[in-house]
């Protein structure tokens, strides 16, 4: 799957990675119902870091299609809100 983070470019993150990144996605989704700022900036962080780990750097003139588009590192609580799915940022596979 192509993803791609906002303001960054472009991974290719393979399917067997979406448990691992549904984790802190699920965690993320709890932060963001409570409010927990913190807790928020830290697991969104970690999130991002994870998809720049497992992911394959495409290189920055590629222009495929992104499967899936994930907030800036520097997104708000607000905005990442904005942008959630039904299943949080990560889809279910």
């Amino acid at each position: 799957m192509i993803v791609r983070i906002m303001g960054e470019g472009q991974v290719k993150l393979a399917d067997s990675h979406f448990a691992e990144l549904n984790k802190l996605d699920d965690e993320l989704l709890q932060e963001l119902e409570s409010g927990d700022g913190a807790g928020f900036r830290r697991t969104f962080g970690a999130l991002l870091g994870a998809v720049r780990e497992l992911g394959e750097p495409l290189p920055a003139d590629s222009l495929e299609p992104s499967e899936l588009i994930l907030p800036s590192p520097d997104a708000s609580l607000e905005e990442v809100r904005e942008m959630l799915g039904d299943s949080g940022l990560i889809p279910e596979l």
